[in-house]
């Protein structure tokens, strides 16, 4: 059987209980592993090695197949790092996009949801408002009601504060950045401990950000619940009826190569994403985080 060494603890690393399938990983940090040299000659891994993205087509997606893995990957024992290992890069800290004023951006995007009220040259009005997938169409009360008293989302973008902060104690870097995969919203890159969402996004408002960011962050702890945070992925448990406009997006060809494991983890999550405040606790739950105060 070829040995290890792990690149980032330098050294063998801890022993992985069987069943085990998928791509060799250090049982402390969850990295990738490298052969140790053998009879004076260093040898690697046949063929390259995918980066998993987890997200969905529309909202966040997959960056590369990996091929075939079980429907829930395997549950490996692990012994967690006894110190909290920070983001490596302080300028994709999570809360520093608060810094930035990422919630005055949201609140002012907002704006393009509240309806218009148009006179019209012969008499009459017409009302222009936008409309998310799945939304029944507006009467004009309601629609009247909305350009009254526009919606605050205030408590969507507190969640958002609160995930974004419970990321950056468990040691997650959030990036503003175009994902690896094409039409992506948002992805969880677990090899790189780093959750990227598309900065389009953010022109959308609240809702549509608080949505992906949970998406991703139930991701980011289905990676803890295997191990750590750069783990691979496995379900929770939660449940999978996705809403059917979502399941629009598991139709997409971007899953057509998709395995049904890979299927598993982003049901999971859509199914789960319209539940802003649920994304911190799964990470509270699941990932070991730094104590604060």
């Amino acid at each position: 059987m070829a040995r290890f060494r792990c690149p980032t603890c330098r050294g063998r690393p801890l022993r992985m209980e069987p069943p085990y399938t998928g791509l060799p990983r250090c049982g402390r940090c969850g990295d990738l592993l490298e052969p140790k040299p053998r009879h004076g000659r260093a040898w690697g891994l046949a063929g390259g090695v995918a980066v998993l993205v987890l997200g969905g087509a529309a909202l966040s997606g997959l960056l590369e197949p990996m091929g075939s893995l079980p429907e829930q990957a395997p549950a490996i024992t692990t012994r967690l790092l006894e110190r909290f290992d920070p983001a490596p890069d302080p300028s994709l800290r999570p809360m520093a996009l608060i810094e930035g004023g990422l919630l005055e951006d949201l609140k002012e995007a907002d704006r393009q949801w509240i309806p218009r009220a148009e006179p019209l040259a012969g008499g009459g009005i017409r009302f222009l408002y936008r409309r998310r997938a799945g939304e029944p169409e507006l009467s004009v009360d309601e629609l009247q009601a909305l350009i009254d008293a526009p919606p605050d989302h205030g408590e969507k973008r507190r969640a958002i504060a609160d995930l974004l902060s419970v990321l950056e104690q468990a040691g997650v870097q959030v990036q503003l950045a175009e994902p690896r995969k094409t039409g992506a919203a948002g992805e969880w890159d677990h090899a790189a401990r780093t959750l990227r969402i598309k900065p389009a996004v953010v022109d959308k408002g609240t809702v549509d950000f608080a949505q992906v960011l949970n998406h991703e962050a139930i991701h980011v702890a289905q990676s803890c619940a295997a191990g750590g945070l750069r783990s691979v992925p496995r379900t929770l448990g939660l449940s999978q009826e996705v809403p059917a406009e979502l399941k629009l997006h598991l139709d997409d060809p971007l899953y057509a190569g998709a395995s049904d494991w890979e299927k598993a983890l982003e049901r999971e999550a859509y199914a789960n994403q319209r539940q802003i405040e649920l994304g911190a606790t799964l990470v509270r739950s699941h990932c070991r985080v730094r104590a604060t105060g």
